[in-house]
């Protein structure tokens, strides 16, 4: 399949580039375009006041790159407009993601959701891939630069791989115009066995998530308390996580407002 590849990390994060890696060993013909710096909790915003640069650079992905100084919607949104004028795709695919996206409080603000998201309103098979870390690992890899080793890296590997196998099963089985995002998420660890299994988002409210006000006035974002107020039934993806297994959510937006 031809496939164009986002992610909100960047173009430097190693979790995008194991997703890149195993597309490629799949066997399908890869576009990439991503932001030039994370853009993590962007959501579906798109670049207005400004305009967007876009350069086409070699990172040894052996396909076409490029990189944006905008949010993962204006990446897919200028790449399918622009840099891929005429090139008929099968999927966009967004991740893998340093971290889980799990829940209403988190899907709706994740710029991974949103680079997968701005493919199905070009009416196309869209994925969202994201790993989930505890918070120490987080940090790691986040605040001090750390890269996946040990486990961790296994576990990469093994998702990645899962999510290929994912992306080449589901896109040509979706009909153009679903308005939908397959919002797939690997616990830690993950393997080729990892069992997968339907879910839906969990209700959550997510207060506290700056800080205080500095002398200045201003506020910092901080890791908040995330209070789930989900009914026990259906599954959600947090629960889901939480069993170790590989949480599989179907976003279908044609579905807000039904009963």
């Amino acid at each position: 399949m031809k496939i164009l590849v986002t992610n909100d990390d960047g173009i430097n994060s190693l979790f995008f580039q194991e997703l890149v890696h195993a597309l490629r060993v799949g066997g399908h013909e890869l576009f990439v375009a991503v932001p030039a710096t994370e853009q993590s909790w962007t959501g579906a915003s798109k670049t207005r006041s400004r305009p967007v640069k876009c350069a086409a650079v070699d990172r040894g992905f052996g396909c076409p790159t490029w990189i944006l100084d905008g949010t993962p919607s204006d990446c897919v949104n200028i790449a399918l407009a622009h840099c891929l004028s005429g090139t008929k795709l099968d999927a966009v695919v967004s991740g893998i993601n340093v971290g889980f996206n799990c829940s209403l409080g988190f899907v709706l603000a994740s710029g991974t959701v949103a680079g997968a998201w701005e493919g199905a309103l070009h009416g196309l098979p869209a994925f969202a891939f994201s790993q989930d870390v505890t918070e120490a690992t987080y940090a790691h890899l986040k605040d001090k630069g750390g890269e996946p080793e040990g486990e961790l890296l296994a576990t990469l590997k093994a998702s990645a791989a899962r999510a290929e196998r994912l992306v080449a099963a589901i896109a040509p089985t979706v009909p153009p115009n679903s308005f939908t995002v397959h919002n797939v998420n690997f616990p830690l660890p993950c393997t080729a066995d990892t069992r997968i299994c339907r879910t839906v988002p969990a209700q959550v409210h997510v207060p506290g998530l700056f800080s205080p006000a500095a002398d200045d006035g201003s506020h910092r974002l901080i890791w908040g308390n995330i209070v789930d107020v989900s009914p026990p039934e259906p599954l959600t993806d947090v629960r889901c996580l939480e069993q170790g297994c590989i949480s599989h959510t179907i976003l279908d937006y044609r579905r807000l407002g039904h009963a």
